[in-house]
């Protein structure tokens, strides 16, 4: 009896496991795909320091960095670095939502069911652990999408990455700090907002009704979440990207370098294609999480049952 309950459990924990990093993954895969032309826009604008308006490769708007991309580099061009989101995606949400939901444990402190500050917790940690995981595919993606040349791929970009500068905090880890400091306050909020408000909510009867309220808490995560953590964002792209004759090193010394040369609105360049990708980019991937968990939860219980 106490082996086949023991067994019992570790089963459920490994099934849930599994659930949790298959439903992740595929709410990662399916957002990179439709959001990705928008983080490459939002990338160009982050990068863009000051120049004069008559430059043929100064943006002044989305939708001129997205026709003068077009018409320069060809309509490929707004997929340019996909490559390392796509790989590192899946494994990438997987661990945001799996280690969310195992950081939910720790962060009770002796409540009987997850709180907000549970929430916000369990998100912050869990956008530490996604940041050190996904920041050599940053630095990769952004030595990419800042070609407005060549298209190199993600390999070629790679060697040549490892070959100068190593595995460091000068190579693949470059900006390290920021890329943590982005996603912990993004998560932070994000799920924080998203199952606080949630959970406060009665599951409607109708499925429309109830997708529709998904996707709005789940916009409204994400563009929040967005707006908080754009500064650690326009730090990042500066400090993995193309190096000029001002030496960006160090997250809160960029940020105040940023401001000191442009002012305060530079901390936010990129902010409404950024918003315009992770406010819908958001509400994907909460929703197909969500959706995905329930499936999977069915599908694995019906195959226990079947055993």
């Amino acid at each position: 009896m106490y082996q086949q309950k023991v067994h019992t459990t570790q089963r459920n924990l490994i099934n849930e496991g599994i659930i949790q990093i298959g439903a992740g993954g595929s709410a990662g895969f399916i957002e990179v795909c439709i959001m990705h032309p928008m983080d490459l826009v939002k990338t160009r604008f982050q990068l863009q320091v000051k120049m004069k308006a008559t430059d043929a490769t100064y943006y002044t708007g989305i939708l001129d960095c997205i026709h003068k991309m077009c018409k320069t580099e060809g309509v490929s061009s707004l997929w340019k670095g996909i490559l390392p989101p796509i790989i590192v995606e899946t494994p990438k949400r997987a661990v945001k939502f799996f280690t969310f939901e195992q950081y939910k444990q720790f962060f009770l402190f002796g409540a009987p069911s997850p709180t907000p500050l549970t929430f916000a917790c369990a998100g912050f940690f869990a956008g530490v652990t996604e940041g050190i995981l996904v920041n050599p595919f940053e630095v990769i993606k952004v030595k990419q999408q800042s070609n407005r040349i060549e298209r190199p791929s993600a390999a070629v970009v790679t060697r040549e990455i490892v070959s100068k500068n190593g595995f460091g905090l000068n190579g693949l880890n470059k900006g390290l700090s920021a890329t943590v400091m982005r996603n912990s306050v993004f998560n932070s909020f994000y799920f924080g907002f998203y199952h606080s408000v949630k959970n406060h909510i009665p599951i409607s009867k109708d499925p429309l009704l109830e997708f529709l309220t998904k996707v709005g808490l789940g916009f409204i995560s994400g563009t929040v979440a967005s707006c908080l953590n754009i500064p650690f964002d326009v730090a990042k792209s500066r400090i993995q990207g193309p190096q000029s004759d001002i030496k960006y090193k160090g997250t809160f010394n960029t940020i105040c370098i940023i401001y000191k040369n442009e002012g305060f609105k530079a901390l936010y360049k990129g902010l409404l294609p950024k918003v315009l990708r992770l406010g819908p980019g958001g509400a994907i991937m909460l929703v197909v999480y969500d959706y995905m968990h329930a499936y999977l939860t069915k599908k694995f219980a019906r195959d226990s049952y079947v055993i």
